[in-house]
């Protein structure tokens, strides 16, 4: 699934250098496309977002009775909220619940998990990473769609010991000028560096670390898809 053609060595040392990498062609284009058009087509997306403090989604069915007006209340109440805390809204297929509950079993998006969890995978990820303890990888699809966002935070967990963050983006032709970017701050909160969420990429950073997903434009003519997740070793 890996593209067998990329020498990951540079990648390997630009990683440990800057604790971030974007690795243009990850994945076979095969893969890259199918997946494209299982996130474009096949996933029964439910809406992520933060509310009282607590994240949370709301099912694929309640989601999908919500009219233009409903949708554009939430995103509205979201951006207030975002004002004095973090919070996000995007639309979530959360794969390794999914895979507990056998929903959708026919979905490609099982296979992907799996091939995340393979021994090859994690040695592979072990070594890229130079993080021995990793174990296992968390999954979820995301679309951000206009209006979506990820307000700034550093992916620490109470629940889960995480090592590093990954991103396999799957749009195409995206346009920086329709937001939808991974961008990295230092503490006095500028921002330092951007990844783009350029087709069949997967950007990798070390956590925590400061970053945000910048609110994608009214006017994006494409969604921002991707498949999205944690490297995760044992918790203590």
């Amino acid at each position: 699934m890996i593209n067998n053609d990329l020498d990951f060595d540079g990648y390997r040392i630009d990683l440990a250098r800057h604790t971030r990498v974007q690795i243009p062609n990850f994945l076979q284009l095969d893969a890259a496309e199918r997946l494209r058009a299982c996130l474009q087509n096949e996933v029964p997306w439910t809406l992520a977002e933060r509310s009282d403090g607590v994240s949370k989604t709301i099912s694929a069915a309640d989601y999908g009775l919500m009219d233009e007006k409903a949708r554009a209340e939430h995103l509205r109440k979201a951006y207030e909220r975002a004002k004095t805390q973090f919070q996000f809204v995007y639309e979530s297929y959360m794969m390794v619940a999914a895979a507990k509950e056998g929903r959708d079993p026919t979905l490609i998006l099982h296979a992907i998990l799996e091939f995340l969890n393979s021994e090859e995978f994690i040695a592979f990820a072990r070594w890229l990473t130079n993080d021995q303890k990793i174990t296992h990888a968390s999954a979820q699809a995301t679309r951000y769609r206009a209006g979506h966002f990820l307000t700034r935070h550093q992916d620490k967990d109470q629940h889960e010991d995480r090592s590093h963050a990954y991103v396999i983006n799957l749009t195409k032709n995206w346009h920086p000028d329709w937001g939808g970017l991974l961008q990295f701050e230092n503490d006095a909160g500028d921002v330092t560096e951007t990844f783009t969420p350029h087709w069949n990429a997967l950007s990798l950073f070390k956590v925590p670390q400061s970053h945000t997903v910048s609110l994608v434009a009214p006017y994006a003519i494409e969604d921002r898809i991707a498949i999205t997740g944690w490297l995760l070793r044992p918790k203590p």
